[in-house]
């Protein structure tokens, strides 16, 4: 690593300690954008990336609530407002007990590169809280939301910030916090995203994320004159995402082999396909976030406590969570004959596998594979706006299209030869974008 950025990233941490998650991310950008940096004196006269690692605005509020036994429970609830030099702060909101402020950070920071690169007029952000819906009832888990938005609604709205699920949060989850909203504010706007479809949701919305995933390396495999058809592809997570990437997959003549969760990883050779792909969704709605019974339905094989890396396959897809890929299962992944990895979630590999997998395969960063999900979050706000609905084939369409517009934003940044640093073309892509709008806009 360069003197400079070393600085950098010590100065970053000296002002905002123990938010590892977020100086990871940091310096995950950083490396990736300096030496365009150098080139335009412009952004550094400016301070652009000085600014662009400070939140606009950090809001953390107390959310209390009253449990089925009648007892108060106190979680903690925030809104990171990350970035607004291209359009209202959008990004997700996330209830998990893991939640923290350095989580929010990273998320919300790559939020605002990701957002750019959908070329769609929206900043970054992100938000959540501690509190987990799993184990709680509906009654409790409504009581909460509502709790979290008599706070939430007075940061929020259409052409301020505009919030959409994450892990945790889902249609029932934003229909409780539209409806609170609605009653704090009295009006009917697309201030949240991820709504049901009788009352301003998206059709796609729910598969957008995983469809957008699969369009993307779609664009990848051309690349290296291959196609989706006949690839054996490794996926992780169980869950909403990992459910759009096995159907889109099938669909286009694939075959994925795994999925995971906290208690390890289901190995199907026959490829999750038909009623299987059903039995995701039962399976995810029963609260006990476990993949073992998917083995015992099926007579797959399943392996306690591991991640799914070590199964030998063409493509790897991870979906989960944060930092799932250990230089270990990148290892594990290149020596197996794994010609590409394209990252679902956030940050899904840590710093040493990204660096691992980008000199061996194909690796494409989570902010440019994901964004389908925030591209139709983006299309569901245009809808709202003109008070209409756009059939199933015009929305996928235009998906479609934005997922082929980032990974040619990738190509054209990264593209070092033959090869393309898919985190650098990402990266830079993103960047160049908000740096010019912080420019026009002043210091500010």
């Amino acid at each position: 690593m360069k003197a400079d950025i070393k600085e950098f990233i010590a100065n970053l941490e000296r002002r905002t300690p123990g938010e590892n998650e977020f100086h990871q991310a940091v310096e995950e950008v950083i490396e990736s954008v300096w030496s365009y940096y150098e080139k335009h004196p412009r952004y550094q006269k400016a301070k652009i990336l000085e600014r662009m690692v400070e939140p606009e605005r950090v809001i953390m509020f107390r959310v209390p609530w009253v449990d089925d036994r009648d007892d108060v429970q106190i979680n903690r609830g925030y809104r990171i407002e990350f970035n607004s030099a291209l359009g209202p702060y959008k990004g997700g909101l996330r209830f998990h007990a893991s939640v923290t402020l350095s989580i929010l950070k990273f998320l919300g920071f790559e939020q605002t590169f990701k957002n750019s690169l959908t070329t769609l007029p929206m900043g970054g952000g992100k938000g959540g809280s501690d509190f987990s819906p799993k184990g709680k009832t509906d009654g409790e888990i409504m009581r909460f939301c509502q709790s979290f938005m008599t706070e939430l609604y007075r940061h929020i709205g259409p052409n301020t910030d505009v919030p959409a699920g994450d892990i945790g949060v889902g249609g029932r989850e934003i229909g409780y916090l539209f409806g609170q909203y609605k009653r704090m504010k009295n009006e009917f706007t697309g201030v949240l995203t991820g709504k049901g479809l009788a009352w301003g949701g998206s059709l796609i919305r729910p598969e957008a994320t995983g469809f957008g995933a699969v369009y993307f390396l779609e664009h990848m495999l051309k690349r290296i004159d291959k196609t989706i058809d006949g690839q054996i592809v490794s996926v992780s997570g169980f869950g909403n995402v990992a459910w759009g990437v096995i159907t889109k997959i099938n669909e286009l003549g694939g075959k994925v082999v795994t999925i995971s969760g906290p208690d390890g990883y289901i190995y199907d050779a026959d490829g999750i396909t038909g009623e299987k792909v059903d039995y995701l969704l039962e399976l995810r709605a029963t609260n006990n976030d476990i993949v073992e019974p998917y083995a015992e339905e099926f007579g797959a094989k399943f392996v306690e406590g591991k991640h799914p890396w070590e199964v030998p396959v063409d493509v790897a897809m991870p979906c989960a969570t944060e930092n799932e890929v250990t230089l270990e299962d990148a290892e594990n992944l290149v020596k197996n004959g794994c010609k590409l990895l394209a990252e679902v979630s956030n940050m899904g590999c840590t710093t040493e596998a990204m660096e691992y997998l980008s000199e061996n395969i194909d690796y494409a960063p989570g902010k440019a594979v994901n964004a389908g999900g925030v591209a139709v979050s983006g299309l569901e706000m245009s809808q709202n706006s003109m008070r209409i609905n756009w059939p199933r084939e015009e929305v996928d369409a235009r998906l479609k299209g934005i997922m082929k517009d980032i990974h040619e934003t990738c190509v054209e940044y990264g593209l070092s030869g033959s090869k393309v640093d898919y985190v650098k073309g990402a990266n830079v892509g993103g960047f160049v974008k908000v740096a010019e709008a912080m420019l026009a806009q002043g210091v500010v």
